[in-house]
């Protein structure tokens, strides 16, 4: 079991980054690029050493390469998002659609090919921290304000389900906890913020994750098959997201701030 990052510092909240690689050369490309653009970066050669790094310091994002000796990248990955541990970017020198799908369906937050220019990874490690920031920006209570009573203002309900919008939880019809990644939460805020409408897929990719963002026709796709899973209610298979062929995608249920009376 690869454990959780400590909880971080807010330094290393936006700069500590982890290169796994069992190339070494890459592992100096990419550590002196980042470290000349203002991170503090680590590496480890394999899975082994990721853990090692992982139980002694906070990282903010971790690049992950696919294939190495040993456990390669996919099965860590795995690991990582049962544990909880920091976004992920992965490299792969295959590079197939079949590759990038398979990585964003466990988790990874974005997906690069092999050999790959230093500043598009730059810019795609910037992307993936801002949008793992901005939650925590928006949470974040200015020094001086006074704390508001609780109320249920970021509640949304809906088919059964809540939601606390502020803390990013969700519950199901049985007040279960499901966890949610950051692409996932985006994406069903969006849903909620547009309820009963047709959402076209370049729109959903602009809102939920990122208009920066370099995504290809498939990645709105994976993130839809990723959260319908997570909407599953036991051996419940209503879909709550519909398909609208040529169009894009429906959420179905209704969305209030109060739950449904009993």
């Amino acid at each position: 079991m690869i454990p959780a990052a400590p909880s971080p510092s807010p330094v290393n909240l936006s700069t500590r980054i982890l290169i796994v690689d069992d190339d070494a050369g890459i592992r100096d490309l990419v550590s002196s690029f980042l470290a000349k653009h203002g991170f503090q970066v680590d590496t480890a050669g394999d899975t082994v050493e990721m853990r090692a790094r992982l139980a002694a310091d906070a990282y903010s994002l971790i690049v992950l390469d696919l294939m190495m000796p040993g456990e390669d990248g996919l099965s860590a990955l795995r690991e990582l998002q049962k544990s909880g541990g920091p976004p992920v970017i992965m490299l792969s020198a295959v590079g197939t659609d079949v590759d990038r799908i398979v990585g964003l369906e466990i988790g990874a937050e974005d997906y690069l090919a092999k050999p790959c220019n230093p500043r598009e990874l730059l810019a795609r490690i910037r992307t993936v921290l801002r949008r793992a920031a901005a939650p925590a920006a928006l949470q974040a209570p200015a020094a001086a304000a006074a704390v508001p009573a609780p109320d249920d203002g970021d509640m949304r309900y809906f088919a059964g389900w809540r939601i606390d919008l502020s803390a990013r939880s969700l519950f199901d019809p049985d007040g279960a906890p499901v966890t949610l990644s950051d692409g996932e939460f985006r994406l069903l805020r969006t849903f909620l913020e547009h309820p009963r409408r047709v959402l076209p897929r370049d729109r959903l990719l602009d809102h939920a994750l990122g208009a920066s963002s370099e995504s290809f026709d498939r990645a709105i796709d994976v993130q839809i098959s990723r959260l319908r899973r997570k909407l599953t209610h036991g051996q419940e298979r209503a879909d709550l997201i519909r398909t609208v062929r040529n169009e894009g995608y429906l959420f179905m249920p209704a969305v209030t701030r109060q739950p449904a009376p009993r």
